[in-house]
C-alpha cells in the first residue's frame, strides 16, 4: 500500500464528518464569506472587487461540493418534472 493510499484511507472518515458539518452550517459559512468579502472590498475601496467576488464564488462552490449539494449535476438518475403542465392541443 502506497503512502497516498494509506493517507486516503485514514482521511476517509474525516471527509464524511466535514461533509456533514458543511451541510449543517453551510448557510452560516456562506454568510460569513459574504460578510468578509464586503469588509475587504470596503477596506480596499473597491479596487479589487472583481477578484474578491471571484474568490468568494469559488469558496462558495467549494462549500457546495463539500456539502454534496450538486450531486444531481454528476449524471445522477434524478428527473425533475416541469412546473407547468404541457399545453392542451
Amino acid at each position: 500500500m502506497g503512502l497516498l493510499d494509506n493517507l486516503k484511507a485514514r482521511l476517509s472518515p474525516a471527509k464524511g464528518k466535514v461533509s456533514g458539518l458543511a451541510q449543517q452550517h453551510g448557510d452560516k459559512v456562506q454568510h460569513g464569506l459574504d460578510k468578509a468579502a464586503k469588509v475587504v472590498d470596503e477596506k480596499t475601496k473597491g479596487k479589487y472587487s472583481d477578484r474578491i467576488q471571484s474568490g468568494t464564488g469559488k469558496a462558495k462552490g467549494a462549500m457546495d461540493r463539500l456539502a454534496h449539494k450538486d450531486e444531481s449535476a454528476g449524471g445522477g438518475d434524478t428527473f425533475t418534472p416541469p412546473k407547468t403542465p404541457p399545453p392542451a392541443s
